[in-house]
């Protein structure tokens, strides 16, 4: 049941000349923040506690979202124009977004980036009004066998992200896999892997290695490459978009709009996680997947749709049952302990004005980062017109900021350089880089669910399909890897046989 006069409470915070005031502010920080490679809304939102402590808590939780949905809204500039994720749910962004760049479809791509995650992140918080008190009990229902089965169903988007190879995508993601192990195990408190240094004890941070990956192994690209045009930089090309382009992204943005809310809404997914199976899913949809990869409209529009579309999800379990969707709504959940405001299921009826305030907010939040993002695209292009070796240089330092920012670590810059040579060498040998990040992103909540699942049970392997929702998300992983695989065998048979005919 629609709580209307909840709505209308919120809705007259919101269009309040202080509710306006701060959601412009809120987006404002977070769209330069996500342009920033390796800064991300989580530092912003723990700054920001401290000049939150004498504000109305309805007014400081707006602001503090806006900051987190402007982040993701902005991170995608940077993955488009540097190949440089400005925030990890961007990471799948710059799978299509950078190629077409290399182009020269610069201004294409971020208008793109721009209407889909505008139209993901105004579609979920539509859902988010109409959805959250039913949602909320739904994501209870997710114990550890569910989010095992869940995460495994996501690391069978490995085989679509194989770009040539399936068993190069493997051996990536099996990498992965061992570098997510690395640190002290939460569980039991056993040191993995760090051959005896101190610095590896906390294991390795996400943004690190993506940066290094993407980011440090273009520049080492463009640095040995550098007597080839790899795209001419003054080409930013038009913002223009066809009504052919808009026929392409309108399925995308209708399907991303819906799953990446979905997986927002769970505890812990996030839109890091949103962004990839976006990516996976769309690619499997598509008539023609060989095109993923090389400067498709619909492998940008679907990660942009869906981790704008996350962020909003991951406010149905912070407000409505206190749990912390993703790490930045873990920050914001301290934040509104320190305002004290307990977040829960009595929130909706004891301050609906906060409740219903922030939901309202976001759909003018997301007016004005499009009004803010469209007409700045054509000086923001322009980074590509710096001479290379100065981008370059851009490129190398924001790196370091991002990364030395985060712990405060030299030890991560070495870390830093060690994955761009990584990096380089899996680009050199074509060994995908996606199914890497993507092992890496899963690899550690599939080991948890796996271990307090067998706690559980006894060590009963059988919890996993005696629950039939883990069941039929294992049924669904399983012919989520098989159907590519067979695939890929029948038409290398039916190749053959039109070679021998």
């Amino acid at each position: 049941m629609i709580d209307f006069s909840g709505i209308l409470s919120g809705l007259q915070m919101a269009i309040s000349l202080e509710g306006i005031l701060f959601v412009f502010i809120g987006v404002f920080v977070g769209t330069f923040i996500g342009l920033m490679p390796g800064l991300g809304p989580i530092s912003a939102i723990a700054i920001m506690i401290p000049m939150t402590y004498n504000m109305d808590p309805t007014i400081a939780l707006v602001m503090m979202a806006g900051v987190y949905y402007g982040a993701i809204f902005g991170g995608s500039t940077s993955s488009i124009l540097l190949n440089a994720p400005g925030v990890a749910g961007t990471v799948a962004t710059s799978f299509d977004g950078y190629p077409m760049a290399q182009q020269g479809k610069a201004g294409k791509a971020l208008a793109i980036a721009a209407i889909a995650a505008f139209i993901g992140g105004t579609v979920s918080v539509v859902f988010l009004m109409l959805f959250a008190p039913v949602l909320s009990s739904v994501a209870i229902q997710f114990g550890p066998p569910e989010y095992f089965a869940l995460m495994l169903l996501g690391l069978t988007a490995i085989a679509s992200l194989s770009s040539g190879s399936t068993i190069k995508a493997l051996m990536s993601a099996l990498l992965g896999i061992m570098v997510v192990t690395i640190g002290i195990d939460a569980q039991t408190g056993t040191v993995r892997f760090t051959f005896g240094s101190a610095n590896l004890l906390e294991g390795i941070d996400f943004l690190v290695i993506a940066l290094g990956i993407f980011a440090l192994a273009e520049v080492c690209a463009l640095i040995i490459n550098r007597q080839k045009t790899t795209f001419n930089a003054k080409t930013i090309g038009s913002l223009k978009i066809t009504k052919e382009d808009f026929k392409e992204m309108v399925g995308p943005m209708s399907r991303q709009s819906v799953l990446g809310f979905i997986i927002g809404v769970l505890p812990g997914a996030g839109a890091t996680i949103a962004s990839f199976i976006g990516y996976t899913t769309e690619k499997r949809f598509a008539k023609n997947p060989d095109e993923f990869g090389k400067g498709s409209i619909k492998g940008l529009t679907a990660p942009e749709t869906a981790n704008n579309a996350a962020t909003s999800g991951a406010f149905v379990p912070l407000l409505s049952l206190g749990i912390p969707g993703s790490g930045t709504t873990a920050v914001m959940l301290g934040a509104l302990l320190v305002l004290n405001v307990q977040p829960g299921p009595l929130l909706m009826t004891e301050n609906p004005t906060l409740f219903w305030g922030v939901i309202m907010s976001m759909y003018i939040g997301n007016i004005f980062l499009l009004i803010l993002n469209l007409p700045l695209i054509p000086y923001i292009s322009k980074i590509l017109a710096i001479p290379r070796p100065m981008l370059i240089s851009l490129v190398v330092v924001f790196c370091i900021i991002g990364v030395y920012s985060i712990s405060f670590s030299i030890f991560d810059l070495y870390v830093l350089l060690a994955f761009g040579v990584i990096g380089y060498l899996m680009r050199m040998f074509q060994f995908p880089a996606a199914p890497f990040i993507l092992a890496f992103i899963l690899g550690g909540m599939l080991e948890q669910s796996f271990r307090q699942a067998m706690t559980i049970s006894g060590n009963d392997v059988s919890i996993f399909i005696s629950n039939p929702l883990s069941a039929t998300l294992l049924a669904l992983a399983a012919v989520s890897f098989l159907f590519p695989l067979w695939q890929s065998y029948r038409n290398k048979k039916n190749n053959n046989q039109t070679l021998s005919m």
